[in-house]
């Protein structure tokens, strides 16, 4: 038996600037995942502060452009940096995405990050109810609170 042994890269035709934005972000989005929980969930909540939700199209967009710019936010294991970087990269046209860390809820065990919009899950080749949140940013949630339902405790998320 085989496995692949590349990722396919979007095809996804960015403009110069377009791709530059997608650079950044995706270069912040790795800087910032490797920070703990708690110090991304107060990161993104500034800017997600004051930000109107953006549309799922656009979400869709803001995927796509950092995944074609991208080979860590390609692989399974980009998931965190991918959906920071989707975030940040929404954030200039004025909305962002709702972020969210959570697990399978089926086994076996595994975590991960993905970004919504409208309550629905963006660019996730998953079946609603197989992850479950336990961590959200949401958009125009004033930084430095916690929105009700979020799991806050040791400090680390």
């Amino acid at each position: 038996m085989t496995a692949p042994m590349t990722v396919e890269r979007p095809e996804v035709a960015l403009s110069p600037g377009r791709r530059l934005g997608a650079l950044l972000a995706v270069a912040a989005a790795r800087i910032l995942a490797t920070r703990r929980p708690a110090r991304i969930r107060r990161v993104l909540a500034r800017v997600a502060a004051h930000a109107g939700p953006a549309g799922p199209a656009d979400v869709l967009a803001a995927r796509q452009a950092v995944m074609a710019v991208s080979l860590t936010c390609r692989g399974a294991s980009g998931c965190v940096p991918r959906s920071i970087a989707t975030m940040l990269l929404c954030r200039p046209a004025g909305g962002v995405p709702t972020w969210c860390v959570g697990v399978r809820t089926v086994a076996p065990f595994g975590a991960h990050a993905w970004v919504e919009a409208d309550g629905e899950m963006v660019g996730e080749s998953v079946p609603p109810g197989y992850l479950r949140a336990l961590l959200r940013v949401e958009p125009g949630v004033p930084a430095g609170t916690v929105p009700a339902g979020t799991a806050v405790g040791d400090g680390r998320w």
